[in-house]
């Protein structure tokens, strides 16, 4: 990866926001396939962020399409990589993700395979931004490639 200084506090690039609008779109296949082309190639913490998400992303369309296990285990990973995570990273609130990946997580595994389409909506994740300047978020950090 290109730029200078700790990717984590590098401000958001193009793709991470593409991809965080796909995600709380629900377009989570896509969101996928966003992060994957951001997670090629990097390592350390950036690419435990990435995959973090990305597993995320795919827990929940496989949740949408009835795949339980897939999606247990894939939050269940996702939460794992986001962990080694500060909690805040290119601005998304990571901490964050992982109590709501949790959340989600629990409630899925008490509804069971017979109901899981009843998850409360309300459980889903969301990507959430951290407002600039917060620790672990500094503001005008250049982004990736500038």
């Amino acid at each position: 990866m290109s730029g200078q200084g700790d990717p984590c506090d590098w401000s958001p690039s193009r793709e991470l926001l593409r991809a965080f609008g796909e995600f709380n779109r629900g377009d989570w296949f896509e969101c996928h396939e966003t992060l994957e082309d951001l997670w090629v190639g990097s390592e350390g913490e950036i690419r435990w962020f990435y995959q973090g998400l990305l597993q995320i992303a795919v827990a929940l369309h496989h949740w949408r399409n009835g795949n339980f296990g897939g999606a247990l285990t894939l939050l269940g990973g996702g939460i794992e990589y986001l962990a080694r995570v500060r909690p805040v990273c290119q601005r998304i609130e990571v901490a964050t993700m992982i109590a709501e990946a949790g959340r989600c997580r629990g409630a899925l595994e008490l509804l069971g395979r017979e109901r899981m389409q009843e998850l409360d909506p309300a459980l889903i994740p969301r990507m959430r931004l951290a407002p600039a300047g917060e620790e672990g978020a500094p503001g005008g950090h250049p982004r990736e490639g500038e």
